[in-house]
């Protein structure tokens, strides 16, 4: 039914001068199935299949539903580089990430119903191998971004975690009425606490040895 290409760049916004593109066009098809719309997305330095969304109309409503990959559930649908990132200006500019960043999914929809989004199943944001410009180490962890949704219309609940790595991050939160609230903390595992400091500083609020991060 219909087809097209564009370009992603992330950019801070009205007045910013940070701006930061992908290295290959994003391009996607839209057809009609049965009741509802089908939108296949690919991007070649990103996605190794296409990413499929499925739109379900209803009155006064609308669902988005993210397909699990073809690898079965749990395989990665996409993955970005970090530095991506540094488009958005600060602080992400300043704290100038590599790594990679990868999504999966076993199942997730969002349906906005009278202007509310309910958030159902699951979705997870891997956060591999990263590093920053503001550390010496040539790695800083890797790290799992999840959102548990609930279809009841309850707020939907959101993880951080470390998988490993000499910076220990964990938070928990929630995303109820289009805001996030999310609570966390980040510290340097032993041994690594002078290569980590200007970072543990920029990314929280200090407390000994402890960095503070509060979200909303």
């Amino acid at each position: 039914m219909w087809n097209g290409s564009a370009q992603l760049v992330l950019t801070g916004g009205a007045g910013s001068r940070d701006a930061s593109t992908l290295p290959s066009r994003l391009h996607w098809t839209l057809a009609l199935e049965g009741t509802s719309l089908l939108l296949r997305a690919q991007q070649d330095c990103c996605m190794a299949a296409p990413l499929a969304l499925r739109l379900r109309p209803g009155l006064g409503k609308l669902r988005v539903e993210l397909q699990p990959a073809p690898g079965g559930a749990g395989a990665t649908l996409a993955q970005w580089p970090a530095a991506w990132l540094t488009g958005l200006g600060t602080p992400w500019n300043t704290l100038r990430l590599g790594g990679t960043l990868a999504l999966s999914s076993t199942g997730f929809a969002a349906e906005t119903v009278q202007g509310r989004w309910i958030l159902s199943g699951q979705a997870q944001l891997d956060l591999r191998s990263m590093s920053s410009g503001l550390s010496t180490l040539d790695t800083l962890g890797s790290y799992r971004f999840q959102l548990q949704g609930d279809e009841r219309g309850d707020a939907a609940r959101v993880s951080l975690s470390t998988l490993e790595g000499a910076l220990q991050i964990v938070g928990n939160g929630q995303w109820a009425a289009s805001r996030l609230r999310f609570n966390g903390q980040a510290s340097a595992a032993p041994g690594s606490e002078a290569a980590l400091s200007n970072l543990l500083n920029l990314i929280g609020r200090r407390q000994g040895a402890l960095s503070l991060i509060t979200i909303g």
